[in-house]
């Protein structure tokens, strides 16, 4: 007697589907194996599956109970009901390729988190604030010590002096940040335009806002702004622009140049900008500008920032928004009903570390540049080309000299032939098309993680 129970979840075009199989009393433990092997249950975590397998399994499955009277096998489809506004949206990318990871032993160059800890003041700091029974809830937009903390750091990278109390708000990282301005910002049917490629939440939160998107493409090998492209793209209709700079994931900046004509472009035309900063300290070619410090700027953004990036602490999820009142309100309220609040010592460790001397920040670029150098130069030693980087901890690359069709192709070939884990970048494009020749490496990494994954390159990849 087999007791087996397989659980397979499958996508299907019309929303999620969980699969249940359950199979008792196999007598014929060889039509078991054959079973197991035609659901391959592990692959369709990752590969996308329509409702017509789903009814050939089924058939499958009466056949084998018709054949050989099987009476306890059974089969049932769940099919979930998804919010139409979130119908299109897919399991995370990151979550994809890290169980991808994970299944096939593969060095993970892929999503943005460090390998290594982050530094030991802020780590005591947290602890003693348990211990000091900094443990409930905090007020709904930050304990008074990170506000301040926030605005003391803001003024002294933009030169602008904020109220901690009506114009900072701390949330459960920047998603939450970004989840907020959007909620509380944005009504049904307004315009926002973002730069593609994207971070996905963006296109995921504007969707759950019910904003009408526009995309403009940034294009290799520099990711410029396209002026005309934006001019014609803002109408009446528009409500703000969405911002990321240091840019995930092409780690471009924005230049001080492109900076102003989007700013006069806001204040002719009435629009907000919503600007993520996650990646300010990680600037390594060019200044880092906040927009906000543009003349005529402030009023109209709402700046976004997170402790995690700077600090190797991405698992704190301690992020903010900055904004005038008239904004900050509007976050708030959204805000409220999110979270309500954050982790309550680790907002008091993030006031410890954003406290930290200007030295730190130097040292940690410093300790990036080096890993970027290892990774670019290992890239280009592969054949990849790799376009110029100035800020974040990412890099992108054409993958197209190694002949596969298209970017996802690509990093799955990666993962189970070379051991190595890179992002598709094709996600992160309204029209997937675009962004199919290219993948994204992360360098957050400790240096001999870089150097193991590139000589994995080195040994198993060819051109084609």
């Amino acid at each position: 007697v087999t007791l087996v129970t397989t659980r397979s979840y499958i996508r299907v075009h019309n929303g999620p589907c969980i699969l249940y199989m359950s199979s008792l009393l196999f007598k014929h433990k060889i039509f078991l194996s054959l079973i197991l092997c035609f659901l391959k249950a592990k692959e369709y975590l990752y590969h996308p599956c329509n409702i017509e397998f789903m009814k050939f399994y089924v058939s499958f499955i009466g056949l084998i109970r018709s054949i050989y009277n099987f009476e306890y096998i059974h089969c049932s489809f769940v099919i979930t009901k998804v919010a139409k506004r979130l119908e299109k949206f897919k399991t995370t990318i990151f979550t994809q390729m890290s169980m991808l990871a994970i299944k096939h032993g593969a060095i993970n160059l892929g999503q943005g988190f460090p390998n290594f800890d982050g530094p030991d003041f802020v780590k005591e700091a947290a602890i003693q604030s348990i211990k000091e029974g900094k443990n409930q809830y905090a007020r709904g937009y930050g304990v008074p010590d990170l506000n301040s903390a926030v605005a003391a750091r803001f003024k002294k990278d933009s030169g602008l002096d904020v109220d901690p109390e009506k114009e900072v708000t701390v949330t459960s990282g920047c998603t939450e940040a970004i989840a907020a301005t959007m909620l509380g910002l944005i009504n049904p049917g307004d315009e926002v335009i973002l730069f593609a490629p994207f971070y996905d939440s963006y296109e995921a939160t504007l969707s759950m806002a019910g904003a009408k998107i526009k995309g403009i493409t940034l294009r290799p090998p520099d990711f410029s702004l396209p002026i005309e492209e934006l001019k014609s793209a803002v109408s009446k209709n528009t409500r703000a622009i969405l911002l990321n700079t240091p840019h995930n994931p092409t780690g471009k900046m924005f230049t001080r140049e492109e900076l102003n004509v989007i700013a006069s472009l806001c204040i002719e035309n009435d629009v907000l900008v919503f600007a993520d900063e996650v990646y300010d300290k990680l600037a390594f070619e060019m200044e880092h500008i906040s927009i906000a410090s543009l003349p005529g700027m402030y009023e109209r953004t709402v700046t976004m920032n997170s402790l995690g990036k700077t600090f190797s602490l991405t698992g704190w999820k301690i992020g903010w928004a900055i904004a005038p009142p008239h904004l900050t309100w509007g976050v708030r309220q959204a805000h409220s009903y999110l979270t309500f609040a954050t982790s309550t010592p680790m907002q008091y460790a993030s006031a410890t570390a954003l406290r930290t001397p200007d030295s730190y920040y130097e040292e940690l670029k410093r300790d990036y540049s080096a890993k970027k150098a290892i990774l670019v130069e290992g890239l280009k030693a592969v054949g990849f080309t790799v376009y110029p980087s100035s800020g974040t901890y990412f890099v992108v690359v054409d993958h197209t000299p190694f002949g596969l069709d298209n970017d996802i192709a690509f990093c799955e070939y990666l993962i189970k032939e070379v051991g190595v884990v890179a992002i598709p970048t094709s996600v992160f494009y309204l029209n997937p098309e675009e962004g199919k020749n290219l993948v994204r490496f992360t360098f957050c990494k400790d240096e001999d993680t870089l150097r193991s994954a590139v000589q994995r390159m080195k040994e198993k990849l060819s051109k084609k």
